[in-house]
């Protein structure tokens, strides 16, 4: 049986934003320069120095992003990593928490071990959800797993998979997500989503380097290794002759909550500015860096609409994991940088609102939080689910493809530490 949410009535989803919780960040991992994870290691955190151009008395120079990349050091994109990141944290952060409870830490008790929310998953699979209502152009394709559906919380867990190419289609890319469902019964299920895009078509070639280099060598010249009072002049003069990599990696791991449904997300910062404050109550000043061909005439709808397609996504990235400002290095079609313009990713919807208002902020929360219940009332019991959602469909759809559960979605390393957790929690509870 096939069940649809429905994306063509979408004024039901208009008016007052749904209750939001604020993004805060409970742990974080590395990926260090040869791609190693690093659970709950900072190493890879970079902090936010904007490269010297176009200054008074300074002579004039436009960095140029296109180069250096033959050199450029680009991580292996056929290894699936699956949700080995996130979950491989989210296993030291509950184990360190674990300790601190055995070493008698009042504080720590062993029902506030496991972290439990209704939705745990990457932030790059939660933007297609976001974003779903505004653009016709994206496709996903999901799978679900559920398993183990007798404890308190339920679990949830997404994950993408590469789909080789055949003769019907071309590369796919590949994202990764993971979703932790709760409602706090005692019989509760574990489920798992994978996530597929769908093959482009087979005569569009595969985006060569040059489509993302920009990206990445602005990121390089915007950012320092460490704080700006612990970096030498020369080190900050020298990042345009850096070699280029996209190996190392910061990822925050946040609780937050849209509507009904509370989530756990990761996703990869670009950079801090200043420093992290101490307390973890506090908002961090993270920065998301993006590059740009100039707009064109804005007074133009069609150029008004393609600008704000690219705010569209501006904002759903930042917006989940609470990153509040968005640094855009402007280029030239030669790939010089020509200027970097501040958007404070709060005030994009008004923005579009004043401007063509080809999308709607409250609209895309109200629907997402929507979605999410959805979601965690269709994927229950054991089995595998398909949720699709293809270009220019105004549905998602969500079915039932396979009675098993997908071994390979979650680590058996993970199944085994919160089988552990469980058998803890249980032993506790009949101890009362």
């Amino acid at each position: 049986m096939t069940s649809t949410f429905d994306l063509t009535h979408l004024d039901r989803f208009a008016g007052t934003s749904t209750s939001i919780r604020r993004p805060r960040e409970f742990a974080h991992f590395s990926y260090d320069d040869t791609h190693t994870l690093k659970p709950l290691s900072a190493e890879s955190l970079s902090y936010y120095y904007p490269p010297v151009f176009g200054a008074p008395g300074v002579e004039e120079h436009r960095p140029d992003l296109s180069a250096g990349f033959k050199n450029f050091r680009q991580r292996d994109d056929s290894v699936d990593e699956h949700l080995d990141g996130l979950l491989d944290t989210l296993q030291a952060y509950e184990e360190a928490l674990l300790v601190k409870m055995e070493g008698g830490e009042d504080e720590v008790e062993v029902a506030n071990v496991r972290v439990k929310a209704d939705v745990v998953t990457w932030r790059g699979m939660m933007t297609k959800i976001l974003t779903v209502a505004f653009d016709d152009f994206s496709d996903f394709e999901m799978n679900a797993t559920c398993f183990q559906g007798t404890i308190p919380q339920a679990y949830t867990g997404v994950k993408l998979h590469r789909r080789k190419s055949g003769l019907q289609g071309g590369p796919a890319t590949v994202t990764e997500l993971a979703t932790t469902a709760s409602r706090g019964s005692l019989a509760g299920n574990d489920a798992v989503l994978g996530s597929v895009q769908p093959p482009l078509p087979c005569l569009l070639p595969v985006p060569m380097l040059t489509v993302t280099s920009p990206g990445y060598k602005f990121e390089c010249i915007s950012t320092l290794q460490a704080p700006w009072a612990n970096t030498t002049r020369a080190d900050i003069e020298s990042r345009e002759t850096l070699i280029v990599s996209n190996n190392p990696q910061y990822c925050s791991m946040v609780r937050t909550g849209i509507g009904a449904t509370s989530l756990i997300l990761a996703g990869e910062v670009d950079c801090v500015l200043v420093e992290k404050p101490e307390r973890p109550d506090q908002p961090i000043p993270w920065i998301e860096l993006k590059t740009s061909a100039e707009p064109g005439n804005l007074s133009n709808l069609r150029e008004a609409v393609k600008y704000e397609r690219k705010l569209l996504r501006y904002w759903a990235q930042s917006f989940l994991l609470g990153v509040p400002k968005i640094m855009v290095g402007y280029r030239t079609p030669d790939g010089f940088l020509t200027r970097i313009a501040e958007l404070e990713t709060q005030r994009i919807p008004a923005q579009v609102k004043r401007g063509a208002h080809t999308w709607d902020g409250n609209l895309c929360i109200n629907l997402t939080a929507a979605f999410l219940e959805f979601l965690t009332q269709t994927v229950v019991g054991s089995g595998v689910w398909r949720i699709r959602r293809w270009k220019n469909w105004r549905m998602i759809e969500v079915f039932k493809t396979e009675e098993v559960v997908m071994e390979n979605i979650l680590k058996q390393s993970f199944r085994t530490h919160r089988e552990k957790l469980r058998g803890l929690e249980i032993a506790a509870a009949l101890a009362k």
